[in-house]
């Protein structure tokens, strides 16, 4: 198992940066691919980025492809979610979860941390 903590979320201006961590723990947690989710209010969460555990890098084809970027620190099982050139369509809640295969589909993910808030002023 993995227990997953999302940390980083806040206001950001539109245009502006934010980073998202997600700091996963637990015995085999080097071992599972950690990808991003968005849910914003009335909307199914939707899948953002995920970084595999072999290093396998996927994003969204969405209008966040080109902006953000998924990174990860092995060391500390640290995954991070750089956002760059902030949209309204990017504000909601932002989710971690852990798999063993590297998805884009919410199925393939049985661990998901508690999500942070992420709020684009215009």
């Amino acid at each position: 198992q993995v227990a997953l903590v999302e940390s980083g979320g806040g206001t950001v201006q539109t245009g502006g940066s934010l980073t998202l961590s997600c700091k996963a723990s637990g015995s085999a947690a080097s071992k599972y691919t950690i990808s991003w989710f968005r849910q914003a209010p009335g909307e199914e969460r939707k899948f953002v980025a995920a970084f595999s555990w072999t290093d396998e890098i996927t994003y969204a084809q969405d209008s966040a492809q080109g902006r953000f970027t998924i990174s990860r620190d092995k060391a500390n099982n640290i995954v991070f979610l750089q956002m760059n050139g902030a949209e309204l369509e990017d504000a909601g809640i932002y989710y971690c979860a852990a798999g063993f295969l590297s998805s884009t589909n919410i199925a393939e993910y049985k661990f998901w941390g508690q999500g942070t808030q992420v709020t684009v002023s215009s």
